[in-house]
């Protein structure tokens, strides 16, 4: 059997989209599985069918209906996995760089939910569809390192509140175009689709959300600097577009900095690093290092070499 809400719109909630209203009303509900829970018939207000672009008015009551997980449609396949950690909830993975996180349009195949499919079986959260089963957060294609994996629900759901109330570390380490002369900074501009080019996001100021990135300098190759990017929130392609934003694209992302390619790099020079974050259900602290990919280090040897001599 499924799981049934029914939910109250307060005057707080007044004209806000309803799949919006649901993502932050329900616990480990992500704002496109509430607009699938839409389309498919699952949402009522005030017992009609809700409308996808429905504007919530205070004093109407919302009918949810989240049905039981149907049989996954990605297929398993037996490709290598690097786990750093794992137990009966979850694992945490090191994602190469060049990997597709679950399948999508022009990627059925080759991607880590068809690799988690054949090492874990039926055990991975179904909260996320049957093509994201287990997906707590992304990382994309082109960045390498760290992520968690849910194997059952109710660790889905406690990470996914962990992520939304800030608490779940994630830091990364970069390298970006310039000599950035601040050791630290930080980023605070919202992020949104671009209104040019829906494939990409953007600072924007409407209909964003807030995306916050802390920034220190590790080490500096005259014209690129070597970075570690701390998340507050995580918002898509947050570090990219912020150091875009700031005029400090990272080296190889061709979509948000220089259309040129720098030599030695394929796709942006962006890895996820470090994880942490509370057990979901014993309630631990566990935290992860991940160590420099060889895609990174040797970029760095590169800059290293062409900046103090070989």
């Amino acid at each position: 059997m499924g799981n049934a809400y029914i939910l109250n719109i307060s005057e707080d909630s007044q004209g806000r989209r309803i799949d919006s209203f649901l993502s932050d009303s329900i616990e480990g509900l992500s704002r496109s599985a509430a607009a699938r829970l839409i389309e498919q018939g699952n949402v009522k207000i005030d017992s009609v069918l809700a409308a996808k672009n429905h504007k919530c008015r205070a004093g109407e009551v919302v009918s949810v209906l989240i049905p039981p997980p149907v049989p996954l449609e990605a297929q398993a396949e037996n490709i290598p996995l690097d786990i750093v950690y794992e137990d009966s909830e979850l694992l945490v993975v090191n994602k190469p760089k060049g990997m597709v996180v679950h399948p999508a349009a022009g990627n059925y195949t080759g991607t880590l939910v068809n690799a988690l499919l054949y090492h874990c079986g039926d055990s991975l959260s179904g909260i996320n569809g049957v093509l994201r089963p287990g997906i707590v957060h992304r990382i994309d294609k082109d960045t390498s390192g760290l992520l968690i994996v849910a194997k059952t629900d109710r660790a889905h759901i406690g990470l996914a509140a962990q992520i939304k109330e800030h608490s779940f570390e994630r830091a990364y380490e970069c390298v970006a175009h310039g000599n950035i002369k601040e050791d630290s900074l930080t980023v605070s501009q919202p992020i949104g689709r671009n209104p040019k080019d829906r494939k990409k996001m953007a600072v924007v100021y409407k209909n964003s959300k807030p995306a916050v990135t802390h920034i220190s300098v590790l080490k500096r190759y005259g014209s690129f600097t070597h970075l570690r990017c701390r998340l507050e929130t995580g918002r898509t392609h947050q570090i990219r577009v912020h150091l875009s934003y700031i005029g400090h694209p990272i080296a190889g992302d061709e979509v948000y900095g220089p259309k040129k390619p720098v030599k030695g790099l394929c796709g942006q020079c962006l890895h996820a690093k470090h994880i942490g974050f509370t057990h979901p259900v014993t309630g631990k602290w566990l935290e992860f290092e991940s160590e420099l990919p060889e895609y990174f280090t040797d970029f760095l040897n590169a800059l290293e070499k062409s900046t103090h001599g070989a």
